[in-house]
């Protein structure tokens, strides 16, 4: 008798339906499964076997024959234990199969029958409804994750015995665990009222996070670089509902999750260590899965120490800065991941730390100085719209009270000037300023004839580049939105090309 079990199978971060055959036949007791499966779904084999007598079910003495479509599809992971063991018990007629049609059934099998959290069960759940499919089951650790997502009868399970049992009842049924629905994690960010000085800074984040721009940091170490970027996270506008489903998603398919938690509502901030490698940080592996900059999706990707990265690991952002995606090829499949992220980096300005520094000197030669620079190229600088030094604090504002805006002051003009962006790029792929093309610019950022005069006279005498042209109008629309005016005036386009002269002071040397 052959007995077919929907299960899905994920790649990359997106899951496709997959049926799980099964064929019980005369022949050599024998336990075989086909379809292009993984070490993990082979291993399979025994899992079934030893949790099927262990719930008090019959293994049969036969030739098994499982079978994983579309057989082309790389199936990886233990998800497909669950619908493997069901396939085998309603095969030989130890189960009805009435109920698990239409049912998505995915959970790794312990020994004793126990059912065990899996992996990517948000997408699975995403496709099943894309699908049009009624009913999904998971383990009970995954059920509010996949209630997540509305339009569908889910059901959740511990133990393999007890779907036998309810599966055995008449009228058979799936057995229903209640579970809270959209559980959501809570915001917590750092403060920005908890930095002392550093008020320049402050505000290059602010323009940073209004118009999703990104930004370096150069200082010397102690200023409070990495302080500063920590707390941006906190003044971003909050996830929407479609943002957060797309954060967890990844997430899920990470593993990434927490052991109870459902949809996650806080802006990601990732900080890899400097000797991240490349597949690390873009992703890879032989089945490509997500890496740092798409973890860092819909937040913030902060570099530490910059130059110390691999330089390959940094030219890699280049693409994924300008498309918002990255992809990877392989010789069996090509898969495209999302990586729209905030970007913050900090350097040191020199090997020693302390080029500039009024207070230690610097110890480094300028050949040190030059070669240490020379790790960040020219390219990745462009794309980078914010350039700010931050100084050693003084001893003043150290010792004086914390003070200045709290983060939440500076979120409300952050979502004003947000709110003024959504509604000039509405029913355009874009959602703020750092995104606009060169057709938008040309539409939205028209300069007056003294502002082009002084524009010019500035690209002309700092020799910047095209990119940093098209950037510098892009930082000064944020800026003159955060002021809520409607024209782009002088003073927004003096504090923009203010951010743009840093490469000049220490690159062009």
């Amino acid at each position: 008798m052959i007995a077919r079990i929907l299960s899905a199978a994920v790649t990359g971060i997106d899951a496709c339906l997959t049926e799980v055959e099964v064929d019980v036949s005369n022949g050599l007791p024998a336990l075989h499964i086909v379809g292009l499966p993984d070490p993990a779904v082979q291993e399979s084999r025994e899992r079934v076997r030893s949790a099927i007598r262990n719930s008090g079910k019959e293994f049969p003495a036969q030739r098994i024959t499982v079978n994983l479509a579309p057989a082309d599809l790389k199936k990886e992971g233990p998800s497909f234990d669950l619908p493997i063991a069901l396939g085998i018990l309603c095969a030989t007629d130890q189960l009805s199969p009435e109920v698990l049609h239409d049912c998505v059934v995915v959970g790794e099998l312990a020994l004793d029958g126990k059912v065990r959290p899996v992996t990517g069960v948000l997408p699975i759940v995403l496709e099943a409804r894309r699908a049009g499919i009624g009913k999904v089951l998971v383990p009970a650790e995954n059920l509010a994750e996949a209630r997540l997502v509305e339009g569908l009868l889910v059901f959740a399970a511990n133990h393999l015995e007890e779907i036998a049992e309810a599966l055995s009842e008449d009228p058979p049924h799936i057995p229903f665990l209640a579970g809270e629905s959209s559980a959501e994690s809570r915001e917590y960010y750092l403060d920005l009222s908890e930095v002392k000085g550093q008020e320049h800074t402050k505000r290059a984040l602010e323009v940073a996070a209004s118009g999703g721009h990104n930004l370096l940091m150069i200082g010397p170490p102690g200023s409070g670089k990495s302080m500063l970027a920590k707390r941006l996270p906190g003044i971003l506008p909050p996830l929407s509902g479609e943002e957060s489903l797309d954060v967890t998603r990844i997430y899920s398919t990470c593993g990434l999750l927490r052991k109870k938690g459902g949809l996650l509502r806080s802006r990601p901030f990732r900080s890899p260590h400097h000797t991240i490698s490349h597949a690390g940080m873009v992703g890879g592996g032989s089945v490509p899965k997500p890496g740092e900059i798409s973890l860092a999706h819909r937040g913030v990707l902060f570099l530490d120490e910059l130059p110390e990265f691999h330089r390959d690991v940094l030219e890699a952002l280049r693409q994924p800065l300008e498309d918002g995606t990255v992809t990877i090829a392989r010789a069996r499949t090509t898969m495209s991941f999302p990586a729209s992220f905030s970007l913050v980096t900090a350097m040191n300005p020199c090997p020693c730390g302390r080029f500039g520094d009024a207070v230690k000197p610097c110890t480094c030669s300028p050949l040190q100085i030059r070669r240490y620079l020379s790790r960040i190229s020219g390219p990745l600088l462009d794309r980078i719209d914010l350039h700010v030094e931050v100084p050693r604090p003084r001893v003043r504002d150290l010792m004086g009270p914390a003070g200045g805006e709290s983060s939440k002051a500076v979120r409300e003009r952050v979502l004003s000037a947000r709110e003024i962006q959504r509604k000039r790029l509405e029913g355009r792929d874009i959602f703020f300023n750092s995104q606009m093309g060169a057709k938008e610019i040309k539409e939205f950022c028209p300069l007056s004839a003294p502002v082009q005069a002084f524009l010019e006279e500035a690209i002309s005498r700092l020799n910047l580049s095209g990119r940093a042209y098209d950037r510098i109008l892009k930082v000064s629309r944020t800026i003159a939105d955060l002021d809520e005016s409607a024209d782009i005036q002088p003073e927004h386009v003096a504090e923009s090309i203010q951010y743009r002269t840093l490469d000049r002071k220490y690159w062009d040397q």
